[in-house]
């Protein structure tokens, strides 16, 4: 085949423009100038820097005499290029900011005046420049060169820290008013152009404190053929030929077996071409005899003839080589076919859809790319319910989102995006009118996807949108929330999930409940990491303070795997209020599980010597031996050896006691078998009554521990009398009183009191109650003293 006419080459360039080509996969907005901005499709960013200029290029830059503001000094931006340095960014902090260079460009004049001074400013046509707009001119908008005019005041800015090397005028008000343009003008200079690469702001600052925007964070540029080579990894001919396609222009080649440069093997175009006749072909199939139960699916869920046209539904006969068979009719060759994944070869090519309802998944630009197969016959010897297309050259999965070809202008209209689990539930969402709603192809949603949605959604720091995920309310549904909450700050916008109450998905809940209960679902949705930070805490019985600890600590953990910092202190206030317990706990807790190393998951032993039936059984698992010098259980230690060692002095006082009074566990079984004896008031009249104690507990850690308490040593050197008894009885009993207070207040700061005013009432007259009772045994142990 010849090589495509030069001719045909301009003639494409000229009828293809590139704000429409781009926009196929960025959603751009006016920057002025006749410029339009929009995310980079070839970099990750949080702010736009991707330029587009339809009549020109896409890159903007300053001559290399230009002098910028660096952390050593001022110096000409020829002399920084190829390197890294400290400049002042847009939020008034010094950043380090390659320098590189920008090719040769035509260059256009900025004369500037301030305080009696006169400057000049060589850049190009389209380079950004921010000027003070507004009442006051308080605020301030970007201008490109050639848009500047006369009496426009240039943005200044100053370091929020002092640099002593710098002739900075901050204290100067004269000087903060900053440059006047005074006239533009293009020259006939044609040079070298330079510029920085700016992540934070998209701006860095030149001498006598001008800010400026800076240039593109991946040096990507060129024309509208370059894009779509670099967007759609195209060989040049293939990027020719698919926009020649799309402006209705006829190539002609030269004469001669002319050597093209297009890569052995099927072209991109063959694969997109053979999925475009494949689609037609399935959609044709859905209107036989045997595409009725795939038609009977889709009218079981509200679907009818319309809607699956509009979705390009299709039906894949059950006949093994139905499809290939048509489309080697369409001069289609097997390697073609095999290459876009939709014939396989065993013994023979057979096609890889057999007897299933078919969706077409389309890229951005509409191109059907691969199929979604789902399985409606019972007696379908595959028993996945869904097959999607394999990796190929046009079709990965990682790249794909079912409906963004419909969603994306109302994605980028709205700046919302509703993230689905299913090819049926985008349908449903899309006839409920909720038109921004795309699914993942057989994969989880991943950082790839995350990349795509932004660059529609026009996801930048200035302009923040809605990325709303439904998940189901079961565990595969959480799971996928956490990691969902996991790639949450690849998104500026923010993230929110919504779940239907009784865990249907939007097909369903459409089903049964109509258009307005979905348009609702989306309504009701609430912040991801609220979810996530809910479905952990759940797990836990927050009433005890054990609970709590449990729940802090895995709570905590996911809060400080959060690579974007500043969210850690918000999302520990909201942790805080979740569990009922002080915010600086919350942070505290953050910070340890921030500096603890990653827990590694135990080895699984081997089960090939599994032990016999009877010792399979589970142990009891014995009391521990508590520690007589560990502070937290002094006082439940020092009680319980007053009872078994002077009964008499007791006597009645420990009538108020129970076991919940005391938190270690093997001191709380002593006291049930003192209770279970008689109590200390059977002990004063009977001598052998400690031995008995001892005998009836059957764990041998309690017998141990009653001996021991039985035996040691009081804090006292003198006889306990009553007021050292009352003493520890009373503080005891303050102590357990001082715990039901926190996990009551816990549950009131984790009750609403609009939803559940009773409850609430309940709880805060019960409290009140509990503080008093305190009160008592602190004025009575302050007495005993």
């Amino acid at each position: 085949m010849g090589r495509i006419r030069d001719d045909s080459i301009a003639e494409v360039r000229e009828k293809a423009r590139i704000d429409e080509i781009v926009s196929e996969h960025v959603t751009l907005r006016n920057a002025g100038g006749g410029s339009m901005k929009g995310l980079c499709p070839f970099h990750d960013e949080k702010s736009p820097s991707f330029q587009v200029t339809p009549s020109r290029g896409f890159y903007h830059c300053l001559a290399g005499e230009t002098r910028v503001l660096t952390w050593d000094g001022v110096r000409p931006i020829s002399e920084l290029a190829g390197e890294t340095h400290k400049i002042l960014g847009k939020h008034g902090d010094w950043i380090d900011a390659p320098f590189k260079s920008y090719g040769v460009q035509r260059l256009h004049k900025i004369v500037l005046t301030r305080n009696r001074q006169t400057k000049e400013i060589f850049a190009t046509d389209g380079h950004r420049w921010f000027v003070r707009s507004g009442a006051g001119l308080k605020n301030h908008k970007e201008v490109v060169t050639v848009d500047l005019k006369a009496g426009d005041r240039l943005l200044s800015k100053y370091p929020r820290h002092a640099n002593p090397l710098l002739p900075v005028e901050a204290d100067n008000n004269y000087a903060s008013r900053g440059w006047v343009v005074q006239s533009v003008e293009a020259t006939d200079r044609v040079e070298e152009v330079f510029c920085a690469e700016v992540e934070d702001g998209h701006a860095f600052t030149l001498e006598d404190n001008i800010l400026t925007g800076n240039c593109f964070g991946c040096g990507e540029g060129g024309d509208v053929i370059s894009f779509v080579m670099k967007v759609d990894a195209l060989s040049f001919g293939e990027a020719v030929e698919r926009l020649a396609d799309k402006v209705g222009v006829q190539l002609r080649r030269e004469d001669g077996d002319i050597r093209d440069d297009r890569p052995k093997g099927p072209s991109k175009s063959r694969l997109i071409e053979a999925h475009k006749e494949a689609q037609l072909y399935y959609a044709e199939q859905l209107e036989t005899a045997d595409a009725l139960t795939a038609r009977q699916f889709l009218s079981e869920r509200g679907f009818d003839q319309s809607v699956a046209e509009h979705f390009g539904i299709g039906f894949a006969p059950r006949e093994g080589e139905a499809l290939f068979k048509h489309l080697r009719a369409k001069a289609f060759s097997q390697e073609e076919l095999v290459a876009a994944g939709l014939v396989a070869v065993g013994r023979s090519a057979y096609d890889r859809f057999r007897g299933r309802l078919l969706w077409p998944i389309r890229d951005a630009t509409g191109d059907t790319i691969g199929f979604g197969a789902r399985r409606i016959f019972e007696d379908d010897r595959i028993e996945a319910k869904y097959l999607n297309t394999s990796e190929t050259a046009i079709y990965k999965k990682s790249h794909v989102l079912y409906g963004l070809d419909l969603a994306r202008r109302d994605i980028a209209r709205s700046s919302q995006a509703v993230i689905v689990e299913g090819y049926t539930d985008v349908m449903a969402c899309h006839l409920a009118g909720v038109t921004t709603a795309v699914a993942t192809c057989g994969t989880a949603f991943g950082d790839d996807h995350s990349r795509v949605l932004r660059r529609f959604l026009n996801d930048h720091e200035e302009f923040r949108g809605e990325v709303i995920f439904t998940f189901d309310g079961d565990s595969a549904g959480q799971k996928a929330a956490l990691k969902a909450f996991g790639g949450d700050q690849n998104f500026v916008s923010q993230t929110y999930v919504a779940v239907e109450p009784s865990g249907m998905d939007p097909c369903d809940l459409r089903i049964k409940e109509g258009d307005a209960a979905v348009r609702e679902l989306v309504a009701r949705r609430v912040p991801l990491y609220r979810f996530v930070l809910a479905n952990v805490v759940s797990k836990y019985d927050l009433d005890r303070a054990d609970g709590r600890v449990d729940a802090l600590r895995e709570a905590a953990r996911l809060v400080s795997s959060i690579r974007d910092k500043s969210k850690v202190d918000a999302f520990s206030r909201e942790l805080a209020g979740m569990i009922g317990i002080d915010i600086e706990e919350a942070r505290r807790e953050v910070r340890r599980a921030a500096n603890r190393p990653a827990s590694k998951p135990e080895p699984q032993r081997s089960t090939s010597a599994a032990p016999p039936a009877e010792e399979a059984k589970p142990a009891v698992r014995a009391l521990p031996v508590p520690d007589p010098r560990d502070p937290r259980f002094a006082l439940e230690r020092e009680t319980l050896k007053l009872v078994l060692q002077h009964p008499m002095a007791i006597g009645r006082t420990t009538n108020e006691i129970g076991g919940n009074d005391f938190t270690h566990p093997t001191y709380r079984a002593v006291w049930e078998l003192v209770a279970a004896a008689g109590g200390p008031v059977k002990g004063a009249s009977d001598p052998s009554w400690g031995s008995r104690v001892r005998e009836s507990a059957t764990d041998p850690t309690v017998a141990s521990t009653v001996s021991a308490l039985g035996v040691e040593p009081l804090r006292t050197a003198k006889q306990p009398d009553a007021s050292y008894v009352a003493l520890h009885v009373f503080k005891l009993l303050e102590l357990t009183a001082m715990r039901r207070i926190a996990d009551l207040k816990s549950k009131l700061q984790r009750t609403n009191p609009v939803e559940h005013p009773t409850e609430y009432n309940r709880m805060f007259g019960e409290l009140a109650a509990l503080e008093q009772h305190r009160r008592t045994l602190r004025e009575r142990t302050v007495s005993a003293q």
